[in-house]
């Protein structure tokens, strides 16, 4: 897993939260982050790294990402620690 794909897989997790207007609204109270500042952080590791995070602690929203997207749970898992720096 190479940070770039890290990082894209992160913003699709983005987009497929965007999706839910739920998951949305529990992202944006967890994180504190506003909706209209969604777009500016896309590209802070940190921020994409919440992102992950988020939907690591959702296994309902995990794994419908990860259907959706037809990729393994482990890549996610993957891509939390490539862009949080343990890589």
């Amino acid at each position: 897993m190479t940070a770039d794909r890290a990082a894209t897989l992160a913003l699709e997790a983005l987009a497929f939260l965007a999706g839910s207007e739920p998951a949305m609204d529990r992202f944006v109270d967890l994180t504190g982050a506003s909706r209209d500042s969604l777009r500016e952080r896309a590209d802070e590791r940190d921020f994409l790294v919440s992102v992950l995070d988020f939907l690591l602690s959702d296994e309902e929203l995990l794994v419908g990402f990860c259907d959706g997207a037809e990729i393994d749970v482990r890549a996610v898992h993957m891509a939390r620690h490539v862009l949080s720096g343990a890589a």
